[in-house]
């Protein structure tokens, strides 16, 4: 973890009051990390929205070309893509005014997260968000346990 580490509670809120996420890099390849960790925030009831122009339709979600694009609010932006992309990912979800960013493991642009920062986006960095919300919070039923990590 590089940068400002966000503490315990903030990952806790983050995870917990999150409810509409859209993941940039979203992939319909099972095999992919992206689709494992978007399939787990579905169980645990999250309102997840594909963004990959190079989808149509992922875990029976629409998928968007861009996060401009979404209709409405998002409460989290979460990455996967490669670190030099993250930081035009990260100027739109402050354009778009997103609560929070969430850069996936090996995703790190400090810059990015300085100006998220400064926009007033709480941003995570170089983590799993399947890891931490399992590490925090446990197993949440037996559907959980078929995604893995």
């Amino acid at each position: 973890m590089t940068g400002e580490a966000p503490s315990q509670e903030t990952l806790r809120r983050l995870l917990m009051d999150c409810h509409r996420i859209a993941v940039v890099g979203l992939s319909s390849n099972p095999a992919r990390p992206s689709y494992r960790v978007a399939a787990y925030m579905q169980q645990q009831e999250k309102d997840v929205i594909p963004v990959n122009p190079h989808e149509t339709v992922v875990l029976g979600q629409p998928a968007y070309p861009s996060l401009s694009a979404v209709p409405g609010a998002l409460d989290l932006v979460t990455v996967f893509r490669r670190s030099e992309e993250a930081g035009a990912i990260v100027d739109e979800a402050i354009r778009i005014k997103a609560k929070a960013v969430w850069l996936q493991e090996g995703v790190i642009d400090e810059t990015a997260a300085l100006r998220a920062r400064r926009a007033g986006l709480e941003v995570v960095m170089d983590r799993c968000w399947l890891k931490d919300h399992r590490r925090l919070f446990g197993e949440q039923g037996s559907a959980a346990k078929s995604v893995g990590s």
